[in-house]
C-alpha cells in the first residue's frame, strides 16, 4: 500500500534521516587504506544507537548487519567482513537503514579509499549526478518512469555505463520496503504519477560494463550479495526523499549548501 505522510511523519523521517547522514559524514575520516570493512559496521553502530536510534537492517530477512558493504565490482547486499582490508585505490559504497522512533531513512553512499584512478572517481560522480537527475524529476504531476528515464538517460544514452535492472528504489516508510518500486531506468510519461507526501528511495547502481549482475553466497552466511557479470566497477548512491508541492525535498542530506533547494 502506497500512504501519503503527514507533516507529523516527514518530521519524524527527517530526524531519522539525519542521523543516517551524521554517519555517513563520519564514515569520511574512517574509510581509509589499511581498515576491515568490518570497522564499517562497528562505527556505523556505534553512531546510530548512540543517537538513540537503530540499525533497521539487522536482523531482517536472515541478514546479520546494520550495514551492507560492497567493495569494487560488489553491487550491493555485501556483509561487512572482519578480514577483507580496504586497499588504496578502493571504492566502497555503504548502504543502512535508521529506526529512530519509528520513523525510517535508507542512504547509500560511495567512498573512496585513499586516492583512486580517475576512471573510477569519474564513475562515483557521474554516479552522483545521476542521482540528483532523478531526484529533480520526483515533483508532484510526473511519473515514476520521469526519475528512470532522467538516470538511464545520462548514465546509459550520454556517458556509456551500465545502469543495474534488478535492483531498484522503493517506497519507505512505516517500512524500510514499501510500494512503489522505483527503478533507475524508465520511460518518460509511464508508471505511477507522483503525487505530495510520497516517500521514496532513489538510488542509481551505475557500473562501467554492463548492467547485468550475479548473485554470489556470502561466506559462512546464508546470504547472497550482487557482483557485476563482467567484474567492472559499481558505484551507488541513495538518498531518501519527500515528494511535496514544493519539489523533491531529501530526508539524507549530508551538505546543507548542496541540498540547499531540496531541504524541508
Amino acid at each position: 500500500m502506497i500512504t501519503l505522510k503527514s507533516d507529523y511523519e516527514i518530521e519524524g523521517m527527517a530526524k531519522s534521516g539525519a542521523i543516517l547522514a551524521g554517519m555517513h559524514v563520519g564514515l569520511r575520516d574512517i574509510i581509509k587504506p589499511g581498515i576491515s570493512s568490518w570497522e564499517i559496521e562497528k562505527f556505523a553502530c556505534e553512531w546510530i544507537e548512540s543517537h538513540g536510534a537503530t540499525p533497521e537492517e539487522k536482523n531482517v530477512d536472515g541478514y546479520n548487519y546494520a550495514t551492507c558493504v560492497s567493495i569494487n565490482d560488489e553491487v550491493a547486499h555485501a556483509a561487512p567482513r572482519r578480514g577483507l582490508m580496504l586497499k588504496a585505490g578502493d571504492i566502497v559504497a555503504v548502504d543502512t537503514v535508521v529506526n529512530w522512533q519509528g520513523f525510517m531513512s535508507d542512504s547509500c553512499w560511495t567512498y573512496a579509499v585513499g586516492e583512486i584512478s580517475p576512471k573510477r572517481q569519474q564513475l562515483m560522480d557521474d554516479t552522483k549526478k545521476a542521482m540528483y537527475l532523478g531526484i529533480d524529476q520526483a515533483v508532484v504531476g510526473n511519473r515514476l518512469g520521469d526519475i528512470g528515464y532522467a538516470i538511464q538517460h545520462y548514465t546509459e544514452d550520454l556517458k556509456g555505463y551500465g545502469d543495474v535492472r534488478e535492483l531498484i528504489g522503493h517506497g519507505i516508510q512505516p517500512t524500510m520496503h514499501e510500494a512503489p518500486d522505483v527503478p533507475a531506468y524508465g520511460k518518460p510519461g509511464h508508471g505511477l504519477r507522483l503525487k505530495a507526501g510520497m516517500t521514496l528511495t532513489i538510488e542509481p547502481m551505475i557500473t562501467t560494463g554492463t548492467w547485468e549482475i550475479a548473485s554470489r553466497p556470502q561466506p559462512h552466511e546464508d546470504w547472497e550479495y550482487y557482483v557485476t557479470a563482467d567484474g567492472s566497477d559499481c558505484a551507488q548512491y541513495e538518498h531518501t526523499i519527500v515528494v511535496t508541492n514544493d519539489g523533491p525535498k531529501i530526508l539524507t542530506s549530508q551538505d546543507p549548501d548542496l541540498d540547499a533547494k531540496y531541504l524541508l
